[in-house]
């Protein structure tokens, strides 16, 4: 089987430790175990025992999940390695050849590309800047058919930090009912709402909607590898059987952790200072934008640690981000590598005087080629 590069992935992997200033990033800092962690708890995880663990997560990290979902249940639950890992198992266990999928853009493009390499018959809809990054509804009706298998949604998107309007809800779910398709929603960045106010997950909406999720970006925590699936127990037994072929299980500290940081206190905390990160960059990231002198246009983040700023220049979108790169030696996310060009990514998720510095370097590449 072929697939297509990640050009996105690759990018990242192949620069973000051979640069000075990484603001391609889309989650926040990443906490330390000290700081998640009470000296206690500290103690308590030296204790912890490095054998395997149930394979689709311990019965207590299944139950904290649940927690955060309506009528949830152990069996609706698969933990993964990385909500990357439960995407993947979906698209593989979903997609025959020659099925009909759709998907949101622009967005994180891995199910884009594993929907291609399985064989799906890929349909695509955009985002419309004009709409507060919400769909053309009209647009979105014309592509749902009969024969449709499954449409994926990104919800908060990345890389726009939108969200999706209760009218485009509302239409997403009312498509997919009408065409009994499969929907799968990538909330990974759900916790990370400038306004604090939880992005209402899919699950619960529709008998044949699964969502996805992990620890990686609202909750700065991307080194455990733990996402997980919210399924009905069928998807959820059948992706189970698929991970026996991948990574088995993760890891029994990140198991441990992830409980400890799901649970209502410590979640709440860690939320807050993702919050608190984004908030702060992301008026930076609009005091600097102004002192480029019309450069940018950008609509508000509603959620995530990423900005998608619009700029006027005359340059594709990854040829100006080389020339950054080897310039200054910032990395950052070029928006042709989500299918918009013209448009940047910056990562909101770093210290304030790290993030400041970075731009100031960005802001003299820009304004040579102002000149």
């Amino acid at each position: 089987m072929k697939i297509d590069e990640f050009v996105m992935e690759r990018w990242q992997s192949e620069w973000e430790h051979a640069v000075d200033y990484n603001i391609s990033e889309s989650g926040v800092k990443s906490l330390t175990l000290e700081e998640l962690l009470s000296p206690e708890e500290l103690v308590r995880l030296a204790k912890t025992n490095l054998g395997y663990i149930q394979t689709d997560g311990t019965q207590e990290l299944k139950e904290t999940i649940c927690a955060h979902y309506t009528e949830a249940a152990p069996e609706n639950i698969l933990v993964t390695s990385g909500s990357a890992e439960a995407n993947f198992l979906l698209m593989w266990s979903l997609i025959e050849p020659g099925d009909e999928v759709i998907f949101m853009l622009p967005n994180f493009m891995q199910i884009h590309g594993l929907m291609k390499s399985f064989g799906g018959k890929v349909k695509t809809f955009f985002l419309k800047e004009d709409l507060d990054w919400n769909p053309d509804l009209d647009e979105l009706k014309t592509l749902v058919t009969k024969n449709t298998k499954l449409i994926v949604v990104t919800n908060p998107n990345n890389p726009t930090g939108g969200q999706l309007s209760e009218e485009s809800r509302q239409a997403i779910l009312e498509l997919s009912r009408w065409a009994d398709a499969w929907l799968v929603s990538d909330e990974v960045y759900q916790g990370a709402e400038y306004d604090g106010i939880i992005t209402p997950s899919f699950w619960g909406s529709y008998k044949k909607a699964i969502v996805t999720n992990g620890l990686s970006k609202a909750y700065g925590l991307p080194g455990l590898r733990v996402g997980w699936m919210v399924a009905p127990p069928d998807i959820a037994s059948t992706t189970w059987s698929y991970k026996d072929y991948t990574t088995i299980t993760i890891s029994a500290l990140s198991d441990r952790l992830a409980r400890i940081a799901l649970s209502p206190e410590k979640r709440n905390s860690i939320l807050e200072r993702t919050r608190q990160i984004i908030r702060a960059n992301f008026s930076i990231l609009e005091s600097w934008m102004d002192k480029q002198e019309g450069l940018f246009q950008c609509t508000p983040p509603r959620a995530g640690a990423i900005a998608f700023p619009r700029y006027n220049l005359d340059i594709n979108a990854t040829e100006l981000a080389h020339r950054i790169r080897e310039e200054k030696g910032v990395l950052i996310q070029p928006g042709d590598q989500f299918e918009v060009d013209y448009h940047i990514r910056f990562g909101l998720g770093e210290d304030a005087k790290f993030f400041i510095t970075a731009l100031d370097l960005v802001g003299e590449v820009l304004a040579e080629l102002k000149a």
